[in-house]
């Protein structure tokens, strides 16, 4: 049997939670104060998953376009998807919730910002 300690991001309150897991299987969660604490602690020891944040160059305008994942990503993806990021480039015009990358690990990465 395993246990693991981590700190709660699925509220404020920023519970202390502590994981057992035996034979990849999570027998408890402790330490959550609501059922979202339950739920976080058990997803991130069997499956965590984050929000990808980045920037991407636009070419016609000689500046950076701030992107992000429109839902989690397996946190095993990361440095392979920021490879992918790191060789996009687009041109302006660009609006708040374009799509930059379609499929991008089960989500899209889309645009946070206008850039006219």
């Amino acid at each position: 049997m395993e246990t693991k300690e981590l700190i709660c991001i699925g509220c404020p309150m920023g519970c202390n939670l502590t994981v057992t897991v035996e034979d990849g299987d999570v027998k408890s969660v402790t330490g959550n104060t609501c059922p979202r604490g339950a739920e976080y602690g058990k997803n991130e020891v069997l499956h965590p998953v984050r929000t990808l944040t980045s920037t991407v160059f636009v070419e016609n305008r000689g500046n950076m376009l701030p992107v992000r994942t429109d839902r989690a990503i397996p946190k095993e993806c990361l440095f392979e998807a920021m490879k992918r990021v790191n060789a996009v480039t687009v041109k302006a015009p660009v609006s708040i919730g374009d799509v930059i990358l379609s499929d991008f690990y089960g989500a899209n990465l889309i645009a946070t910002m206008n850039v006219l």
